[in-house]
């Protein structure tokens, strides 16, 4: 994967002027464009889209100092006018293109990323793979922004606005794996960018064949694999934590890569106030 990800840096650089095609790039060397986008961005924290938007607009403030007209830099960097560039150049520069040409500055520069095989993995992950048939995910669903680190108050409210007898209720209807309550993001972001929007939804797995309550918003899912991994301690912050580990430890450790699909959590065990938890991640996967 290291390889991989310096083969995605290398082909931006010589298609910086023009579309960046990468689903083009990622069937030449063998894997996907959804699993390049995740792995990249859970690697370097900023989506790919943000990382090319930067390294044009690095290389377009060096042109615009040395005197390059502004529309013509603007048209180099796939811009179709000149407010367009100005616009993206203030939101990386935090400057117009005129300021940087009178005084140099200020600029925020991005390298060249370069991506280095570094010895960790000395903790062991708890994991087991499971070809799951088809599934049917039900429960009530609402859209939120992405949040990295931390309770994400959006989901914390949707769930608070339920009644109690709900949760009963829904964990009543599980009757196939993923057991029990589960949270599930599903629709997300190719770069999984912070504040990006995501289908979140609280609710438990049920067979095809099970019987559907119709107020229940249902999240169809194929047959396929499942890495699933068992986590433990304070929540959410080990829970997150196991989920970043899986981009810098497990997959380019192991021969599966992420497919297009909903991550889900189960909570096995919890403590009443939530301070802690057992959980389930499951991510779902295809041989790579």
């Amino acid at each position: 994967m290291i390889g991989d990800l310096n083969r995605l840096v290398e082909y931006t650089e010589t298609h910086l002027s023009e579309k960046v095609d990468i689903a083009e790039l990622a069937a030449t060397i063998g894997t996907t464009e959804y699993h390049l986008r995740r792995m990249f961005s859970s690697l370097v924290g900023m989506s790919l889209t943000e990382y090319i938007r930067r390294r044009r607009m690095t290389l377009a403030a060096a042109d615009i100092v040395a005197g390059r007209p502004v529309l013509e830099t603007a048209v180099a960097y796939g811009y179709g006018s000149a407010e367009a560039f100005g616009l993206a150049f203030v939101a990386v520069h935090g400057a117009t293109p005129g300021d940087v040409r009178r005084s140099g500055g200020p600029l925020s520069t991005q390298q060249k990323l370069r991506f280095r095989l570094t010895i960790e993995g000395n903790t062991p992950m708890d994991t087991r793979i499971v070809d799951h048939p088809a599934f049917t995910l039900v429960g009530h669903s609402a859209r939120v922004p992405l949040i990295h680190e931390g309770v994400n108050p959006h989901i914390a409210a949707h769930i608070a606005s339920l009644p109690l007898e709900e949760h009963g209720r829904l964990k009543a209807l599980s009757d196939t794996e993923p057991s029990g309550l589960l949270q599930v993001s599903a629709d997300v972001d190719p770069d999984y960018a912070e504040g990006s929007e995501l289908t979140y939804l609280h609710g438990v797995a049920i067979a095809p064949s099970s019987e559907r309550p119709d107020d229940l918003d249902a999240i169809e899912v194929p047959a396929g694999h499942w890495a699933v991994f068992t986590t433990s301690g304070p929540y959410p912050s080990t829970l997150q934590s196991v989920w970043a580990s899986t981009a810098t430890d497990w997959f380019p450790s192991n021969p599966w890569r992420l497919r297009p699909g909903p991550s889900i959590v189960a909570v096995l065990d919890r403590a009443d106030d939530f301070s802690t938890a057992t959980t389930e991640l499951w991510l779902p996967v295809e041989q790579g």
